[in-house]
């Protein structure tokens, strides 16, 4: 009788076990093909993605980088999620991704990332795609620096891998005015969130890429990386 109740346990114990396991197998499906599919959508929106060359009195007012104020703790807030609110520049011209205005996109084939960069500065946005956090989306692939920043999801997504970029690692960038640049790597090292010496660096008249994002040890810290126009 003592072996039977000993059965009866052991045999409830598995069936726990085995639920368990297929419950957390579908779980990871679940978040893989959400992952596979979001990232899939993001690459087929940049693979389509040409950017918008026709010229409007709106467009070349832009092509002069505004001077603007960096607000750390709206930058942070964003960083960390607790921003809602958003200034935007949006013009009539520049294609939606999945409700928000793109002012370009962005690929770098080391690490595998295809992603719209839209100009909205909000924590949906940041959970959405890459954002042009300053000075504006309209800065993008002009001479100066402009930083972009995406959320480190720490599972591949976004901005992930980006601390596996080195020097040398090529970034393409489309703007919605359908101008391409190259860019080149040369710099990466890690700053508190309230660091933004660096992004009113002289660049010699060449158009520079901040790429900001969250270390995977902290979310007061940033990875940072440094590209130029080449």
């Amino acid at each position: 009788m003592f072996e039977s109740k000993y059965s009866k346990v052991l045999t409830i114990i598995l069936v726990v076990v085995i639920i368990a396991i297929v419950g957390l197998l579908g779980f990871l499906a679940f978040d893989y093909i959400q992952q596979y599919n979001s990232t899939k959508q993001a690459s087929d929106f940049v693979e389509d993605y040409q950017g918008d060359i026709t010229t409007t009195e709106e467009q070349n007012v832009t092509e002069t980088i505004p001077e603007e104020n960096v607000e750390l703790g709206e930058i942070n807030e964003v960083l960390t999620g607790n921003n809602n609110s958003s200034e935007t520049t949006s013009t009539s011209t520049k294609k939606k991704y999945k409700g928000f205005t793109v002012v370009g996109t962005m690929k770098i084939p080391d690490i595998n990332l295809e992603y719209p960069i839209v100009e909205e500065v909000t924590t949906k946005a940041l959970e959405t795609a890459l954002i042009a956090l300053y000075p504006s989306g309209d800065s993008l692939n002009l001479p100066g620096n402009t930083v972009v920043i995406g959320h480190n999801y720490r599972n591949g997504t976004f901005f992930s891998n980006l601390k596996k970029l080195s020097n040398g690692a090529k970034i393409y960038v489309t703007d919605y005015r359908g101008k391409s640049v190259t860019y080149q790597v040369y710099n990466k090292f890690e700053a508190n969130q309230d660091d933004t010496s660096f992004y009113t660096r002289d660049t010699n008249g060449l158009a520079e890429l901040t790429l900001s994002t969250c270390t995977d040890a902290s979310n007061d810290q940033r990875t940072i990386i440094f590209a130029k126009q080449i």
